[in-house]
């Protein structure tokens, strides 16, 4: 995929770690600064033409900055550089914002991840987020090396390669994770159930994302869809060709452990069971700018006869949530499993300097009853655990869905 395709589309997922930063949104806009004489910082918005100046006293900064120039010593006496001291205050004021999905990239990482989206898929093959403070894995792909290792969603990440995760921005753990396929990485983990802590070696490899898989258990059609990728749609719309060959009534779409990816394919997929108009997200931008409502395309190529049901889980994130929420609340279709990741924040790139740049969070997901899906994700209709009371390892939420249908 190159970078002017991957350009086009929002993306709404967390972050892949193949050797990739992956999920940036939107399109690219940028701002300048300047310093004055009086120890102040005009930031200018050149995006808008109403943009006000604030002026901000950095005595302090200032006073900071001939301190340690003055007495710190360090302990490798490695020198740090003007523009290292200045990356990392921009990566301080990014912090005080306290969103996991708001950074600032100096050149290295900024590089990396401009490489990383144009699609060098090598690495472990699993999504990973911050989630209440802790670095979290959202989902292992299906086949890749992480779910073939035993990592699974809901995992929290206390060290790779042995460095401890505490205050560790995903970007940076990706970095640290990243790697040349046939090489280890190695992650100690805490689950919830287990007494101690684990440790997990994964191989790096050459990932191949599966997509879309679908199966007929008796008179149920189930699809199960993995990510919402570029081709997801198209993928999609043929499993749902195959739904209605088969001769079924009775349809579940699996979305556990399916990260998220393109706006576009979110709303497209939904737009086979809702009317023309009908809401399926809402972009809120806080009072900033008008908010963006994204309608259903209506082909409603479905009738009042399909029975439906949707399968969730703590892995289900961003453009799950999207598809799941709008057909819970516009339709009636009851969600089974868990509670979902709740990823319900949008980011944009905007380049800094020609070397630089600022992934920052610019507005969050409402589902179409005006619920933020942030504000810890979607609650199943039929809350089963698989996890729970489960001594045969049975697909309790898959069965759960089946009996609900009949």
């Amino acid at each position: 995929m190159s970078k002017e395709n991957f350009s086009k589309y929002k993306f709404t997922g967390i972050v892949i770690v193949f050797s990739v930063a992956f999920f940036l949104f939107g399109f690219f806009t940028g701002f300048g600064s300047r310093a004055n004489s009086q120890n102040t910082v005009s930031l200018i918005d050149s995006t808008s033409p109403t943009s006000t100046v604030e002026n901000v006293n950095l005595d302090a900064f200032w006073q900071v900055w001939k301190t340690l120039d003055a007495r710190f010593v360090s302990k490798t006496d490695k020198k740090i550089t003007t523009d290292e001291k200045i990356y990392g205050a921009i990566q301080g004021l990014t912090n005080a914002f306290g969103d996991p999905y708001t950074v600032f990239m100096p050149p290295a990482e900024s590089k990396m991840f401009n490489s990383d989206i144009s699609g060098n898929f090598e690495g472990v093959g699993m999504e990973i987020a911050i989630k209440d403070s802790s670095l979290t894995v959202v989902a292992p792909l299906k086949g890749t090396p992480a779910y073939n290792a035993g990592i699974k969603a809901g995992d929290v990440i206390i060290s790779i390669n042995g460095t401890s995760t505490e205050g560790m921005s995903v970007d940076k753990a990706v970095g640290i994770i990243r790697g040349k396929a046939g090489t280890e990485v190695t992650f100690k983990i805490f689950r919830d159930g287990l007494k101690d802590y684990k440790e997990i070696k994964v191989t790096r490899q050459i990932i191949n994302i599966p997509t879309v898989e679908t199966e007929i258990k008796g008179d149920v059609f189930i699809l199960r869809l993995y990510n919402f990728y570029a081709n997801s749609p198209d993928l999609f719309r043929n499993a749902l060709r195959d739904f209605v060959s088969s001769g079924k009534a009775k349809l579940i779409i699996d979305l556990r452990g399916n990260p998220g990816g393109y706006l576009d394919a979110a709303v497209d997929m939904a737009s086979y069971f809702l009317p023309l108009g009908k809401t399926i997200v809402t972009e809120d931008f806080g009072g900033k700018v008008d908010n963006i409502i994204y309608r259903s395309k209506g082909y409603a190529v479905f009738t009042e006869n399909l029975k439906m049901a949707i399968l969730i889980d703590k892995g289900s994130a961003s453009a799950s949530e999207i598809l799941a929420g709008a057909l819970q609340e516009n339709n009636g279709v009851k969600l089974v499993g868990t509670q979902s990741f709740g990823k319900g924040s949008v980011q944009e790139l905007l380049p800094v300097t020609s070397n630089t740049s600022l992934k920052v969070t610019v507005a969050k997901w409402l589902t179409p009853n005006g619920i933020s899906i942030s504000d810890g994700g979607l609650t199943p209709d039929y809350k089963v655990d698989n996890a729970v009371n489960n001594p045969k390892n049975l697909d309790l939420q898959e069965l759960k869905a089946i009996e609900i249908l009949k």
